[in-house]
This record gives structure tokens, C-alpha cells and sequence, in this order.
């Protein structure tokens, strides 16, 4: 019987071990260090064990962190505003903070982890690892889903965008692979709703922009959560200067409420962004008024005109669709109480974000104005909603103001020159600011930069020194207008051609201010010669594109349907141009796109002297077809309206072309 009793104690502390062990939280950054370690090992078994669990730990923490800070400061409310009583509160929240916490992830988890960390957390680097490592153990899903989801947090990351192209193309890698697993569900939801919307499908969208509201309150209440964790003291240096408690106390709740304060600005910006959705509370309630008017469901739609006022006063396209839903139903409605309630708290915050936005001069949103039938209509016809575009400019951003809001968009100027042709304009590319024209140069001006181009461009040149920027499949080559300019003045180009490919791109200027008709003047930001080539040998069942769909001057995010005006994106630049050299290779069409980078609303095949020119915002989404045999030359050209960001290179091409000028005649 003593036998068997050991036996029993024996078993039961090896299960209660087990149990133990198996509830227990492994501290994140431990586990992200080993997974690290792991990679550098060449374990990628072990890479995806180590950084999943840290992933799964990092959560697991954050949201007991959560729970924990809203259940205390529920229990220990700041009732009075006694200095001995707020003392009392603080402490008792902080000791049960500590214990609720310590109850549900364990003293080893409850370490201060360092700011390094933490930030390679936020900027999604553990599912870098796991995309390689899933690569590596052939699980070509899950790494398009860690590519995908690192991807949007970090959409500058040129080579990554080349991993996600090239596991599309892959079998077995569908659709529903690229997902983003850090998405944030209220803007998930709401970037859902607008896909509806946009489609007429105004019931369906309607529950996700309910869902998104729901999120969006959440997550508003998780952020100001988060913030009532130690803070760092930036500007003041507390070894060196002796704080009574009072300012310490006082210190700290300054650094919450500046936390706090920027919830707002965050919950509006995607990840991996700078610039904030402008209005993007508020403009839930504008696409639900309009949706639940779609509908038939005036007394909702009357509910959330009315919240949305509550944001925006006195606005007179929903103050005219407020007397609209009145009039139908026959009596007033109230404004949502979750709306009332928040603004009564945030009201300054939303107020602020507002203000940075109006200060550039750029309107936060452009409404338009519709009929029920879902055409244009007269502003004065009721009720009308959002088409939901939005200016995303950065409040950082210092120009005066953008090529969209000073221009008045048009076309169709003269063409300058007598046998350049017309060949499509916007409508006809199915678009907006794009033309084609034909025959800009001739076929022995095509053959003699072709031949320049031969003698002058370098791999990489233009490109960072990547010979394959954009894809392993094809080699670039390029030039720029001050380096032909130097090897005509060095005698190793013929100086005419040098000084042709200089007066061409003058004359493509010249033609493209003109027709577009622009009121300032159009000067070069970047003039480029280049050729990309097929590489032999790597061409079967290609499926990629030569240069992926993107916009020039903002950051294409076809997930949330919008394009990012925003470093590293060249915002100055405001218009673009490729004239072609040659057509003779196949493959390599220009395309233009929908928002969405798959749509595809007009194609061009190129040919020597022809040229395309457009605005080069997220207006005209585009890319290239892959080259898959032969080379493809052509001059590409941006332009902009800021003479601050004019090209260096051409102001210093400028004076070599007139000392080549002086040189030739001597010649």
C-alpha cells in the first residue's frame, strides 16, 4: 500500500508539473530571441515553432495587459480629486494591476522588455523570419501569408513586394492565402464596407460598417488602456534633477494623456502609414446614412445623419439630408448615444486632427453628391453620401498644396509640333488625365537612341545598382541626361545624339504641359534612358510582371482600395511620361489598373515614337507586362509642379549642353 501511495504522489506531481507547464506564458522576447538564433542555425522547424509562439505570446501579454488595466481601473475609480485620496487610488490600481496580471501570464512574463524588441514587434519583423523559414520548409501558403502580412506594415520594402509577386505565381499559393493576420478588425471591416459600397451593395455593407463601429470603440478603449503603463520621460532627466513626488505623479499622467490623445491619429492610419485617414469616425455615419437610405431604412439613416453632425455642425449636405429624412418619416430622430458619449470626452482630439488637415489647405473630403438612383446629381438634391474618396496628404507635408487641389483638371491643349498625333485621350484609356500620342519622335531619331542607349547605360544604373529591380527575370539598364551629356563632351557618344536625347525630352515637356493645359510650368524630376531585357533561359511559365502595379508618387494599397501620399513614395512628383524606342521583343505592354492592381482598364503596345503621358497619382495605378523576349528601350520621364524638386542633374545639364553646343561649332 506505501508502495502504491508513492506511486500516486509520484504520479500526481508529474501531471501537476505538466499542467503546469503546459499553462505557462513563455516570456515573447525570449522566444523571438531563439527563433532568431535558430535562423541563423539554418533550423527553420525550429524558426517557425519559436517565432509562432512568440507571436501567440506577445498577444496573449498585450491583451491581458488589457483586460487587466480596464477591470482595476473600473474597481478604483478617481471618485475624488483629493490629493490624499487620489494617492490612495493610484496605489491600490497599481497593486491590483500587479496581481491580476501576475495571476494570468506569471512572474517571468512580467519583465520590462526593451524598446528594440517592442518595436520589431510593432513593425511585424518576426513574420519576416517566418516567410522565409516557411519557404525554406515548403509551406508556400503560409509564407505568402507572413509575406502578405509583413508586407502591409512595411510597404517599402522593395524585396518583399518581390517575394509576394512570385508567390502568386506559384501553384498552390490562392487568393485566400494573402491575409493580412495582424489586421486591424475595425479597419478590416470597414475597408470591407466600402468595397460593398462602392459595388450598390448597400445592406451588405451596412452590417460591416456596423461591425466597424463596434471595433472602432473597442480598440479606442484598448488603446487609452495601453497608455496608462509606465512612461518614458524624454525631456526631463530624472538622475539629474530631483523630482519631488508630486511632479513625478504629475509627469506621468502628462505622458498618459499625450499618449491618449494620439489614439485617435492611430486607430485612422493603417500600419506601416504616415498619413492619417482624415474624418474617418465621422465618415462611418455618412456611408450608414446613405447605405440604410439605399435600403428603405430611413429612421436609421436619420439616426446617423444626425451622429455625423454631432461631428461636423452645421454642414449643409447633411443638414439638407436631415430635413429630407424628416420630412419622409414625418418626425425628428436623436443622434446615436455611443457617438454622444465619446465626443464628450474626445471631442478636442477629433477637433485637432481635423484642424492639421484643414491648415494644408486640402480638404479632409471631398463629397460628392447623389441621386438615389446612384447617379451625379445637382448638390442641391437630397439625400446624398460619400463616394468615400479621401486626400490622404500628410500633416507633416509642407507644400503649399497638391497638383490635384491647385489644377483644374484638363486636356486637350494643342500638341505643339506638326506631326505628333493624338492618338487616345482619358476616355478612351478609360481614365482620367492619359493620353497616348503617336509618332513624338521618328524612326531614325528611335535608332539613334536605341544605339545611344547601347553605349551608354549600366546595370543598375537608376536602380540602386540592382541589375533586376523588379524582377529575376529580365536585366536593367539605364542613363541619365548629365551623364550622355559628359560622354558626348568626352567624345565617347557622338554629341548629336547626346544632345538628342536631351531636346527630346524637351520636346515631350513641352507637349505634355501643353495639352494638359496646366496654368504653372512642368519641370523634370527625373529623365532616365532605359532598357530591360529578357533574360534567356527564364522565361517558361512566367506569370510576373516586368515592374509591378504602383502609382509615382504615392504608395498603392489595393487592400484598403487607396493610395498613400507619403514617403518613401516621391510625393512632389505630379506627372509622368514613357516614350518608347522600339517594338520588336514581345511582351512589355504598359498597363493601366484599377485601385486594386488587378483590374486592368487600358493596355498600350509599344512602338518607337509613341508616348504615354498621365497625372501621377493614385488616379492612374500602372505597371508593365513581362518582357519575355527581346529588349525594351524607351525614356522615362517625370515631371513636377514645385520648382523646389526640380531634377539636380537636368539644372546641371543645362550648362553642359550649352558648353556642348560651343563645343560642336568649334567642331
Amino acid at each position: 500500500m506505501d508502495v502504491n501511495s508513492k506511486i500516486y504522489g509520484l504520479l500526481t506531481c508529474f501531471l501537476q508539473s505538466l499542467l503546469l507547464s503546459s499553462t505557462t506564458l513563455e516570456p515573447f522576447d525570449l522566444l523571438y530571441d531563439n527563433g532568431v538564433e535558430a535562423f541563423y542555425k539554418g533550423d527553420y522547424g525550429n524558426v517557425v515553432r519559436y517565432m509562432e509562439s512568440a507571436l501567440k505570446s506577445f498577444s496573449e501579454v498585450r491583451q491581458t495587459t488589457i483586460r487587466c488595466r480596464l477591470q482595476c481601473s473600473d474597481q478604483h475609480r478617481f471618485d475624488s480629486f483629493l490629493t490624499d485620496k487620489i494617492f490612495e487610488v493610484i496605489l491600490y490600481r497599481a497593486h491590483c494591476i500587479n496581481q491580476c496580471t501576475e495571476g494570468k501570464i506569471e512572474a517571468q512574463s512580467m519583465y520590462k522588455v526593451s524598446e528594440d524588441v517592442i518595436q520589431d514587434f510593432n513593425r511585424r519583423i518576426p513574420y519576416n523570419y517566418l516567410q522565409l523559414a516557411y519557404r525554406k520548409l515548403g509551406q508556400l501558403d503560409k509564407a505568402a501569408s507572413a509575406a502578405h502580412t509583413y508586407f502591409q506594415a512595411n510597404p517599402e520594402h522593395v524585396e518583399m513586394g518581390g517575394h509576394l509577386e512570385q508567390y502568386k505565381a506559384q501553384k498552390g499559393v490562392k487568393e485566400e492565402h494573402l491575409i493580412d493576420r495582424e489586421s486591424r478588425p475595425h479597419q478590416k471591416a470597414f475597408f470591407a464596407g466600402v468595397k460593398l459600397y462602392d459595388k450598390g451593395n448597400y445592406e451588405e455593407s451596412v452590417t460591416l460598417f456596423e461591425e466597424a463601429l463596434t471595433e472602432y470603440y473597442r480598440a479606442d478603449v484598448e488603446c487609452r488602456a495601453l497608455c496608462e503603463g509606465p512612461q518614458h520621460f524624454e525631456e526631463q532627466n530624472h538622475v539629474l534633477y530631483k523630482y519631488n513626488l508630486y511632479e513625478l505623479i504629475s509627469d506621468h499622467y502628462t505622458q498618459v494623456l499625450h499618449c491618449q490623445h494620439e489614439c485617435i491619429r492611430d486607430l485612422a492610419t493603417c500600419p506601416g502609414r504616415l498619413s492619417t485617414m482624415e474624418n474617418y469616425l465621422p465618415l462611418h455615419y455618412d456611408y450608414l446614412q446613405f447605405a440604410y437610405f439605399q435600403a428603405g431604412r430611413n429612421e436609421k439613416a436619420l439616426e446617423c445623419a444626425l451622429t455625423y453632425l454631432l461631428f461636423h455642425e452645421g454642414e449643409e449636405f447633411m443638414t439638407e439630408n436631415v430635413e429630407h429624412y424628416r420630412e419622409v418619416l414625418g418626425h425628428d430622430g436623436q443622434p446615436r448615444k455611443e457617438a454622444e458619449h465619446y465626443l464628450k470626452q474626445h471631442k478636442q482630439e477629433l477637433d485637432l486632427l481635423l484642424i492639421g488637415s484643414s491648415n494644408l489647405g486640402v480638404p479632409y473630403i471631398e463629397a460628392n453628391y447623389w441621386s438615389s438612383s446612384g447617379g451625379r446629381e445637382d448638390a442641391n438634391r437630397i439625400p446624398s453620401g460619400t463616394n468615400g474618396w479621401m486626400d490622404y496628404v500628410p500633416i507633416s507635408a509642407k507644400r503649399n498644396v497638391t497638383m490635384s487641389v491647385l489644377q483644374e483638371l484638363r486636356e486637350g491643349g494643342p500638341l505643339l509640333y506638326e506631326n505628333v498625333r493624338l492618338v487616345q485621350n482619358s476616355v478612351t484609356l478609360n481614365g482620367s488625365q492619359r493620353a497616348l500620342f503617336d509618332d513624338v519622335i521618328s524612326e531614325d531619331e528611335c535608332s539613334e537612341l536605341k544605339h545611344l542607349a547601347h553605349s551608354v547605360t549600366a546595370a543598375g544604373d537608376g536602380y540602386k545598382g540592382k541589375m533586376s529591380p523588379h524582377t529575376p527575370n529580365e536585366k536593367f539598364e539605364g542613363a541619365t541626361v548629365l551623364k550622355t551629356l559628359k560622354y558626348g563632351y568626352e567624345g565617347r557618344v557622338p554629341l548629336k545624339s547626346a544632345r538628342l536625347f536631351y531636346d527630346v525630352s524637351e520636346k515631350a515637356r513641352r507637349i505634355l504641359e501643353s495639352y494638359f493645359m496646366l496654368n504653372s510650368t512642368l519641370h523634370f524630376s527625373y529623365t532616365h534612358l532605359v532598357c530591360r531585357t529578357a533574360i534567356s533561359g527564364q522565361q517558361e511559365h512566367r506569370n510576373d510582371l516586368s515592374h509591378p502595379i504602383h502609382a509615382d508618387n504615392c504608395l498603392l494599397d489595393p487592400e484598403a482600395n487607396e493610395c498613400w501620399k507619403e514617403p518613401p513614395a516621391y510625393t512632389y512628383r505630379d506627372y509622368s511620361a514613357l516614350l518608347y524606342l522600339n517594338g520588336n521583343f514581345d511582351g512589355g505592354e504598359f498597363i493601366f489598373t484599377e485601385m486594386d492592381a488587378k483590374t486592368v482598364t487600358a493596355s498600350v503596345k509599344p512602338r518607337c515614337g509613341r508616348m504615354v503621358g498621365f497625372s501621377s497619382g493614385g488616379e492612374n495605378p500602372h505597371g508593365v507586362r513581362a518582357v519575355t523576349r527581346g529588349q525594351r528601350c524607351a525614356v522615362a520621364l517625370w515631371f513636377t509642379l514645385d520648382p523646389l524638386y526640380r531634377e539636380l542633374e537636368r539644372l546641371q545639364a543645362d550648362e553642359s549642353r550649352g558648353d556642348l553646343q560651343y563645343y560642336s561649332e568649334l567642331c
